[in-house]
């Protein structure tokens, strides 16, 4: 199982850099550890969401996510590992299907807002737009394995569509945007 930290300081950081999976030393501030920093960030909102009363099932669901998303960040951490597939995106499709089909098509924009939990979920929505991101600039620089990204590309899709559940099952309904109106 690897190595388990027995201690939780260890000093090596002080300098401002950190160490990667594979035993080398990036500046803190490196994309790389921007984007399995922001893949963290992600994982920890999941679990906010998590702390909510949620529908049947959601709770399950959200669980898989995160242990998929630790897999994520292991792999980011580690140059040239890889353990996101396909199949990981295509189970994230599924899900959107799943949670879709029971929504009215949108027809209108809507406002990240509701109860706790459907804004939790939009900002996490959020949060995962930016780990995509800066997994995109770090594909710049270094391989990343393109299903990686594909995964929070799909996962923010997920998200949005939970988002969108979390509202009916808080709310009632979604909170819709109400344009400014056009000066005559």
């Amino acid at each position: 199982m690897g190595h388990r930290l027995s201690k939780i300081y260890t000093r090596t950081g002080d300098a401002g850099t950190t160490g990667l999976g594979d035993g080398s030393r990036v500046d803190k501030d490196h994309i790389r550890v921007e984007a399995f920093g922001t893949v963290d960030e992600l994982n920890s909102a999941i679990g906010l969401v998590r702390a909510e009363t949620l529908p049947a099932g959601m709770d399950e669901l959200l669980g898989e996510i995160q242990h998929r998303l630790f897999d994520l960040g292991g792999e980011l951490s580690v140059p040239g590992y890889t353990i996101i597939d396909a199949a990981d995106v295509t189970a994230l499709e599924r899900h959107i299907d799943q949670h879709n089909a029971a929504l009215p098509m949108l027809k209108e924009f809507i406002l990240p807002a509701g109860g706790r939990a459907t804004a939790h979920c939009h900002l996490t929505r959020t949060i995962c737009r930016r780990a995509e991101r800066r997994v995109y600039s770090l594909m710049r620089s270094d391989a990343v394995n393109p299903h990686s990204l594909a995964y929070l590309n799909r996962l923010s899709d997920l998200l949005f569509v939970i988002a969108r559940v979390l509202a009916r099952f808080e709310h009632g309904s979604e909170v819709l945007w109400q344009p400014k109106p056009k000066p005559e």
